[in-house]
């Protein structure tokens, strides 16, 4: 029985049957009934012709029965002109078993008819049928191969007769034919879309067998077809077959896609398909990429979208990208057909992508997965930008994934060069989608997402010469620019730069779309003033030398404008008018790019002068602007090159320096001695001895300019300007003034300081004094500031001697400013006064000094300058000296940087410093003066050198900084003559250095983000250096630190109180009068040093930079390892970490740090919290450093030892915290006190339940059993009866405080699991989350007991904490999947509401008493309870429980239980509605939340 298998319906059908004009087809004659040959052919015919002619007449003859006319004269064959009828009659005829032999005549006859080319094409050919005239139908083949017995014969005879006409290709041929023409097509074409296929796995078979000879153009043409010819048959022969020959020919491969992607091929095929397809992306022809991908893509499913994206990751080669750089210096850049082939793939990705989200969620996810660096190519970038630039709705995802990768450092900036560079035409219709991705970068608060944005400005700008692309970029970058955000106005200025330095010329025309940018300078810190200017100034000179007005103008507008804020009386746009007045000048004098012809240079030199002279004549008479103008010279010279012209100009205005400040000595000594004002004056701190030919003229200046000190004003700018000078000079050396280094100070007698003298002056003297010791105190200062240059080794120009006697001075000099500091602090505690400034503040927005006060004074300045040096003429002032300082003894030892860590965080992170410069108003009050002589005239005030100044530190800001190249000094010793190794003598100039060091580690670490450095302008000092840039210069004083902080730690532990003449001897070698009140408190200093040291070491650890530096964090850390390591913190490591290794340097630096905690208890309880803080940082760093390293390597793998350390430290850190919480302090001292230290107290509570083995039970315990017995004042027997001693009421708030937190941290932490788990669906998983809501019990059990505690603690403070956290707590456990854990969750909401309803009660007073704390704190908490209603009724509703729920009012009661008399009307439904001997506890909370609602609306 033979089955008839019809094609699918939904199968489209093309149209074959056009119209084409029919060939004239000669009469058959006798002669043409058969195949006619040559007449020799006829001579060797066999004596069976009269047979073959039998069969042809019987198949005419049979055609002729069924009503088709063979033999027409104009064409083809006749057709009946019901075709059916005629099929219908060939198959009953053909399926008789009687007419077997009329079935193998017709086919025989047929066989033999075609034999000739000519009757073959006729019969394939389009039929006419009979009585239509022209009209044609489908061809005779065709309705043969539709009668079901002789179909597979004549599908064989037809594919048989195929290689006779194999030698025809179109292709080749003079002119293309038509189909009609062309016979194989014409019987490959009778083949499609048969209605049935009698035997399909023969015929499939025959035709794969003819199809592998097939020439190229048919076997295509064939392989096209195959879907059409053989239907859902035979599939998994055709696949098979197909790859066969694929693998033999990879010119077919776009037919058999095509011919792929239309057979209905099952899940097993398909997947075959696919990986025959994937293994060819490596050998594909270029051009045949994008059908490739389409394909491939087209075919994507949930089960192998991932292996599609990943082997087109691995295997594609994005052609053209590797030779980016060749084919940008290409004439033919982006005219390439490789151009053309990226083009076209791209577009085959991005239609694909388009149309099939799976793809895109897929590449997203594989991209994130993508560990190693190496394994990222560029394709993903473009994959990326294309999900990117497709739709909105996974642009933020793209974006994250963006800034992810490259601040890993996996997306680097030769990617993006591939990308674009070179590929102008490739990346046109993509231009916005990069812009758009640059904007985002660029606005992206990490750094190096920032510097990938400006990276991928500079390209695209570079890349788009066209005027329209690049106005769009620059107008990006003015959008940052006015984002107001000082990170994103950083970096697009930074680009802006970096445009204007490769193409100025380019930028020049479109100044238009930038200048918007002036017209907003007032906004602008003074850093990103100076690259606005830079910017604009550069572009100004570029646009000097076009010879076109545009270009002029550009150059005119920016040059009038600067003259205008120069001239400003406003100090604001006078700052602005310098800035860019010396950016101007440095541009235009810079001998490093200038490239202009000499006279152009000339002329610029001429200008930048005109510019410099007028600066300088419009500040004259403010001190504040001329310091700026000093500073900004400064800078310039330093960072600079500048022409020979313009540094001989400000040689000569510094060149005044001497006469303005200086007077002459004879033989060390004033020649006369006058009065000012009353007071006597006094050489102080002479270092050279009777040698020394100058003096700094301090007292007269202050004295004879008091109201308008403005010369005195400048003295630190000026002098550190002709130090710049001086180098420049002289290659690096200071030897022309090297006398300055060593000179005395004219200032105030130094009786005026000791005693009952200074409380004794009038106002106008103290004012003096002040001011004397202020400007003596900053000219030591720039001493150090400029003079350390000298010995750092950046300058090979001092000998060894000079070197290390320039080392001494340095050392005498801090000793100076030490004690100079110590005398202002004093004096100002006596006189508060507000000093005037040293360094214009960059961010003084809208403020106007009175500078009409500077003016009256200026001519009385003069006089007073011209006085004071017509008398004093010297020979040569740039003398150095031979001779030795007698005061070298050996004696004076080498500060540390510890000295300046601590000095800047003597205080703890509690800000003791600030706390008293709040105290201290800016403008001080001077109208006081009159009433210091009500002082105690009797009482003698000592004066303390090693404190902290806490006065001072209010005005710290005024004072000139020092700069970081100044604790270099610290690494250079004295190696001076000393009776003990480490004498406490010296500590106090490290305590100062220290502090400062503080003050600096502050702003690259700050105590919050909102704090973060990146938002505000640099400090004073820290002026455009980077944290990297900081922390090389401070490393090699690592090793300094540990060795001051053992020295102050053997002091604090020993008590040696011996060499008590040290100090003294040090003292006065120094040049420092002697003063009788002066004190050095040593366990002061010790304690300071302890801190600062500790405090720093804290904050380098918690620096971004360190931690990614491998070097630099061992470094530091091996600078604070013990002599020998405990072995205690090695136990439970398998393997013991190898010494040298970085896991081992965290455990030294952690065991060193502990043992100096166990010392700390003794002493302070601020020296104890500030080594557990450390101890925390330390752990904190080894996470950090952990995540870093998985980063890098792949994710999955451990990372060993460094990850192992970990939880033991964390155990012995909660150890630590506990054993600072059980001590007992001596509350009495104020050191030690906890009651003040409520922020640290907090801290360290912290650190205590957060890395304690199970926080939730040491909640539990604390809460439930700890806390209540400390709610009320006790005695002092009764205050160890819980076993902590810090947990008194005056610490209560703090202890509730934080064990809230923490249990709404563990709280959500469980919520989170319990969600996740759910999330799987699993029997098992369920078994977890039922665990996991277990323990969720005791942070519920937690909860109502804190909260209890307001029944019996009246606290306000208390009372709005419950209430906070109770609300959070309840939205946090809203979290939780109800209906899924009924049971427990019932549980759960009986304990619950104890707690509400008593913050229910709460809520109620509070509104009666109008407690404003408690109040603002209601509307969400009660938000979170109604919800919390509606969950439970719907919980117990849907539950097995016998329990129902109703809702209804509850009684209005108090704290205590007490009906409120304003209630007391409430019905007796609602009465027993509230009774506690309900059995269902669920009723009850439901109604008392119902309460709450109707509470809210009455309220």
């Amino acid at each position: 029985m033979v089955l008839l298998h019809q094609q699918l319906s939904s199968r489209k059908r093309p149209g074959i049957n056009r119209q084409f004009p029919l060939p004239k087809i000669p009469k058959p004659t006798a002669t043409t009934t058969t195949a006619t040959t040559s007449v020799s052919d006829e001579s060797r015919r066999p004596q069976n012709d009269d047979a073959e002619g039998t069969d042809i007449d019987k198949m005419v003859s049979l055609l002729a029965e069924a009503g088709c006319t063979l033999f027409h004269p104009s064409g083809p064959p006749c057709l009946p002109s019901n075709p059916h009828n005629f099929r219908r009659h060939l198959h009953r005829l053909f399926s008789s078993s009687s007419n077997a032999s009329l079935r193998s005549a017709f086919l025989s006859g047929f066989s033999l008819y075609i034999q000739s080319s000519q009757n073959l094409h006729r019969v394939l050919l389009p039929s006419n049928r009979d009585g239509l005239g022209p009209a044609t139908c489908e061809s005779l083949v065709r309705h043969l191969l539709l009668v079901p017995p002789i179909q597979i014969d004549l599908q064989n005879v037809l594919l048989e007769k195929l290689p006779e006409y194999f030698d025809i290709n179109p292709e080749y041929s003079g002119r293309l034919s038509s189909l009609d023409e062309d016979v194989a097509r014409l019987i490959v074409n009778h083949f499609r879309w048969l209605d049935f296929l009698v035997d399909s796995y023969a015929f499939t078979n025959k035709l794969l067998q003819v199809l592998s000879i097939c020439p190229l153009h048919l076997k295509k043409e064939i392989i096209v077809s195959l879907p059409e010819i053989i239907g859902d048959q035979n599939n998994k022969a055709v696949v098979d077959s197909l790859e066969k020959m694929l693998q033999e020919d990879s010119a077919i491969i776009v037919p058999v896609l095509d011919s792929l992607s239309n057979l209905n091929l099952d899940n097993q095929l398909q997947e075959q398909v696919v990986t025959i397809a994937l293994s060819c992306i490596r050998t594909i022809d270029a051009e045949h990429l994008p059908y490739l991908l389409r394909f491939l893509f087209l075919s994507a499913t949930p089960t192998n979208v991932r292996r599609i994206i990943s082997q087109i990751r691995e295997q594609l080669k994005f052609v053209g990208v590797a030779s980016s750089c060749t084919v940008k210096h290409s004439k033919l850049k982006g005219k390439s057909t490789l151009g053309n082939t990226n083009a076209s793939i791209l577009d085959a990705l991005r239609s694909s992508l388009r149309f099939k989200n799976i793809l895109c969620q897929e590449i997203l996810k594989e991209t994130k997965c993508i560990e190693r660096v190496q394994d990222h190519k560029v394709i993903d970038i473009w994959l990326l930008m294309l999900i990117y630039m497709n739709g909105e709705s996974l642009q933020k995802s793209v974006e994250k994934i963006f800034k992810k990768k490259i601040i890993e450092g996996c997306i680097h900036e030769v990617m993006i060069d591939q990308c674009i560079g070179g590929n102008m035409e490739l990346v046109q219709d993509y231009f916005s989608s990069f812009l758009s991705l640059s904007e985002y970068l660029l606005a992206c608060k990490e750094q190096k997402a920032r510097d990938f944005g400006i990276h991928m400005y500079s390209i695209l700008f570079e890349e788009f010469v066209d005027t329209f692309s690049r106005q769009e970029i620059l107008g990006a970058l003015v959008t940052h620019v006015g984002s107001g955000i000082n990170f994103e106005v950083t970096s697009a200025l930074d680009t802006m730069i970096m445009l204007v330095s490769k193409y100025a010329h380019d930028l020049v025309p479109l100044s238009s779309h930038i200048n918007g940018v002036l017209d907003y300078l007032e906004g602008f810190s003074v850093e990103n003033l100076h690259k606005v200017y830079e910017f604009f100034s550069h572009l100004a000179i570029s646009a000097r030398s076009r010879e076109n007005f545009f270009g002029s103008s550009i150059s005119n507008e920016l040059f009038m404008m600067v003259r205008k804020q120069v001239n400003s009386s406003d100090l604001k746009y006078k700052k602005m008018g310098l800035i860019g007045t010396l950016k101007m000048v440095s541009c235009l004098v810079d001998a490093n790019i200038s490239t202009c012809p000499a006279p152009s240079m000339q002329a610029n030199s001429e200008e930048a002068l005109e510019l410099l002279k007028a600066s300088l004549e419009s500040c004259k008479q403010f001190p504040l602007p001329l310091i700026l103008f000093y500073d900004e010279l400064i800078t310039m010279l330093d960072c600079r090159s500048v022409q020979p012209a313009i540094v001989d100009w400000i040689g000569k205005h510094v060149g005044e320096f001497e006469s303005m400040f200086l007077s002459d000595l004879e033989g060390g000594q004033l020649s006369v001695k006058d009065l000012y004002c009353g007071l006597e004056g006094e050489l102080m701190m002479n270092l050279d001895g009777d040698i020394s030919p100058i003096c700094l003229n301090i007292l007269p200046l202050v004295s004879s300019s008091l109201q308008s000190s403005s010369n005195l004003q400048i003295l630190p700018a000026n002098f550190l300007l002709l130090s710049t000078i001086e180098r420049l000079a002289n290659h690096g050396s200071l030897g022309g003034i090297d006398a300055l280094l060593g000179c005395p100070l004219h200032l105030p007698s130094s009786k005026y300081f000791s005693g009952d003298c200074l409380q004794s002056l009038t106002g106008k003297q103290k004012h003096i004094v002040c001011l004397s010791l202020y400007y003596a105190t900053n000219w030591i200062r720039e001493l150090l500031n400029a003079f350390c240059t000298q010995v750092i080794g950046r300058f090979a120009c001092t000998t060894q001697a000079t070197r290390e006697e320039m080392i001494v001075k340095l050392f005498k000099r801090l000793r100076n400013l030490l004690f100079l500091e110590s005398l202002l602090n004093n004096s100002l505690k006596l006189y508060p006064l507000s000093l005037p400034e040293l360094h214009l503040h960059v961010e003084h927005s809208g403020f106007q000094p009175n500078l009409v006060g500077h003016v009256e004074k200026k001519n009385e300045h003069d006089k007073t300058y011209e006085s004071l040096s017509s008398s004093k003429k010297r020979k040569d002032r740039k003398m150095s000296k031979a001779s030795k300082d007698s005061g070298i003894d050996g004696k004076l030892r080498q500060p540390t940087i510890f000295d300046v860590l601590k000095k800047a965080g003597a205080t703890t992170s509690q800000g003791t410093p600030n706390d008293d410069s709040s105290a201290l108003s800016p403008k001080c009050r001077t109208s006081e003066s009159a009433d210091q002589h009500t002082y105690d005239t009797n009482k003698n005030i000592s004066l303390e050198v090693s404190a902290i100044f806490k006065v001072l530190e209010a005005q710290r800001s005024k004072f000139r900084p020092l700069l970081v190249d100044c604790f270099s000094i610290l690494t250079f010793s004295t190696n001076q003559d000393s009776c003990c190794p480490d004498p406490a003598a010296e500590l106090p100039l490290h305590l100062y250095l220290l502090h400062d060091i503080r003050h600096k580690l502050d702003f690259f670490s700050p105590p919050s983000k909102a704090f973060s450095a990146q938002h505000f302008s640099a400090p004073p000092g820290l002026s455009g250096v980077t944290v990297s840039q900081f922390l090389a210069k401070i490393t090699p004083l690592f090793p300094t630190f540990k060795k001051h902080f053992n020295a102050a730690v053997s002091i604090l532990k020993e008590g040696n109180e011996n060499c008590e003449e040290h100090w003294k001897v040090q003292y006065a070698s120094a040049g420092n009068p002697d003063i009788p009140n002066v004190v050095l408190s040593r366990s002061s200093v010790c304690t300071s040093v302890f801190k600062e040291i500790l405090h720093c070491f804290n904050k380098m650890l918690s620096l971004a930079d360190v931690n990614l530096d491998k070097q630099i964090l061992s470094d530091l850390l091996e600078a604070f390892q013990p002599l020998k390591i405990s072995d205690s913190i090695f136990s439970g490591l398998q393997p013991v970490p190898l010494p040298g290794t970085i896991e081992y340097l965290y455990c030294g630096a952690y065991s060193f740090v502990e043992d100096v905690l166990d010392l700390a208890c003794s002493f302070s309880f601020m020296l104890a919290s500030e080594a557990l803080l450390t101890l925390e940082s330390i752990a904190t760093s080894i996470m950090k450093f952990n995540d870093k390293l998985m980063q890098r390597n792949n994710r999955s793998t451990s990372m060993g030892s460094i990850e192992a350390v970990l939880p033991g430290l964390r155990s012995r850190l909660s150890t630590s915290s506990h054993k600072i919480l059980m001590h007992n302090w001596d509350n009495e001292n104020s050191e030690n006190s906890v009651k003040s230290k409520g922020e640290i107290m907090q801290k360290i509570l912290q650190v205590y339940l957060e890395n304690s083995e199970s926080t939730s039970d040491l909640l539990h315990e604390l809460a439930c059993s700890i806390l209540p017995q400390a709610q009320s004042p006790k005695t002092t027997e009764e205050d160890d009866y819980h076993g902590f001693p810090t947990l008194c009421p005056a610490t209560f708030n703090i202890w509730y405080r934080v064990l809230h937190e923490e249990n709404l941290a563990i709280l959500n932490k469980l919520v989170k699991e319990v969600v996740h788990s759910e999330k799987r669906r699993a029997a098992v998983q369920l078994d977890i989350v039922e665990e996991l809501l277990t323990k969720l019990q005791k942070s519920v059990n937690v909860l109502v007991s804190l909260v209890d505690m307001c029944r019996t603690h009246d606290k306000v403070t208390v009372h709005a904490m419950a209430v906070k956290y109770g609300g959070k707590f309840v939205d946090s456990f809203l979290k939780i999947h109800f209906q899924m854990h009924n049971e427990l969750v019932i549980q759960l909401v009986k304990e619950l509401q104890k707690a509400t309803r008593t913050i229910q009660t709460l809520c109620a007073e509070a509104k009666g008493l109008k407690q404003t704390v408690i109040t603002s704190k209601i509307p969400s908490t009660k938000r979170s309870m109604e919800r919390f209603l509606f969950r439970v009724k719907a919980l117990l509703h849907t539950s097995s429980s016998e329990c129902t729920f109703w809702m209804g009012n509850l009684k209005h009661k108090d704290l205590m239980g007490q009906v409120v008399s304003s209630q007391a009307y409430m019905d007796d439904q609602n009465d027993n509605n509230n009774n506690p001997e309900e059995p269902t506890a669920e009723e009850e909370q439901c109604a008392g939340d119902a309460s709450e609602e109707e509470d809210r609306e009455m309220g």
